[in-house]
């Protein structure tokens, strides 16, 4: 498994190191194009899922359609490409895509091996298994010699390992390379357990014929903190995609949404607010971007926290409390540098 993850990331160092010409030039190979491309999960509830006409839908799409108006002021001007945990740093890396928003945890050895870099984190998640109620299980160590399901190019796999090997419990792992694959898996029986970060377990969960017949069990046993992957050597992608995702926070603690943002422009006396929303030009000018560059974002995808309702919220399907996913002001971990 280790030697899996040294060959990944040798993989994706050996495409960086051969396409240099990416480097410094991100912006304006976008703006050339007319089009952002954007990797995306291949699927899981919340994060990136095609609706019923075809169209991606998900946080994680959200945000790569906030980054398309930030550069175009057009939340259609974007291409997603949907990616393996596998493959995705390897796509990022050739310069298939410009940017990953994809469930990507930042580790070290991702950050400073594989020749990309991790932006900021946006969304806050631990590994967790879930199980068929039925099953009587309580704790995790209880899965004595039990099949997991995983999916392969994950931290999933190692945290698993790990775990068991130091409680010394036998397990038998199956590996899947798509998301799309365990659940089929699970719901046969090929697997008693389901091993991944507790986000994707409740996306799972939702799309189930009878979610209430399957149980995500209450511990945790890592820190998967979420974040936009770039390549290295392209500082000022780099700060557009962090000072981006730090907008899109910031707007929710100043109370801008998408129904107010223009009166927000209009009328606040707050310089921070009229900062934000381009009274004052010199946030989006640093960037190379439009002076109403977040502006024009909050109104078309709105701000975090209305991010998060609509595809993660009490009232969707997959229903995940925020949790450390809240504002810092509200107990959670979400927190802006500020934008000035």
């Amino acid at each position: 498994m280790f030697k899996r993850a040294l060959a990944a990331a040798a993989l994706v160092a050996a495409a960086f190191t051969a396409t240099p010409a990416h480097a410094q030039a991100t912006l304006d190979a976008v703006r050339a194009r007319g089009q952002l491309v954007c990797g995306i999960h291949t699927g899981v509830a919340g994060f990136a899922q095609p609706d019923s006409r075809g169209e991606w839908q998900g946080m994680d799409v959200d945000l790569c359609r906030g980054l398309a108006v930030a550069i175009f002021n057009d939340a259609t001007r974007v291409r997603f490409v949907p990616l393996s945990s596998a493959t995705r740093f390897t796509a990022l890396g050739s310069g298939e895509i410009d940017v990953l928003f994809r469930t990507s945890t930042q580790t070290m050895l991702r950050d400073t091996t594989l020749g990309l870099r991790h932006a900021v984190t946006y969304f806050y998640d631990g590994h967790g298994f879930i199980i068929r109620s039925n099953l009587g299980v309580r704790q995790v160590r209880e899965l004595n010699g039990a099949t997991i399901c995983l999916i392969q190019g994950t931290t999933n796999e190692q945290v698993t390992a790990d775990y068991f090997r130091s409680i010394n419990v036998p397990f038998r792992p199956v590996l899947f390379e798509r998301l799309d694959q365990v659940v089929p898996a699970l719901i046969a029986g090929r697997c008693d357990a389901f091993g991944t970060d507790a986000s994707q377990l409740a996306g799972v969960r939702s799309t189930m014929q009878t979610p209430a017949q399957w149980t995500i069990l209450p511990e945790r046993f890592s820190k998967e903190p979420y974040g936009a992957y770039v390549r290295r050597g392209d500082d000022n992608w780099l700060d557009i995609v962090r000072w981006y995702t730090y907008a899109v926070i910031e707007a929710e603690e100043q109370g801008v949404t998408q129904a107010n943002a223009e009166q927000q422009r209009a009328t606040s006396t707050n310089p921070n607010t009229r900062r934000l929303l381009g009274v004052t030009p010199e946030l989006g000018e640093s960037l190379r971007l439009d002076r109403n560059w977040i502006f024009n974002i909050v109104r078309s995808i709105g701000n975090y926290g209305e991010i998060y309702e609509r595809h993660m919220g009490e009232r969707t399907p997959v229903a995940l409390p925020r949790g450390p996913n809240n504002l810092w002001t509200n107990g959670g971990l979400i927190y802006a540098l500020p934008l000035r």
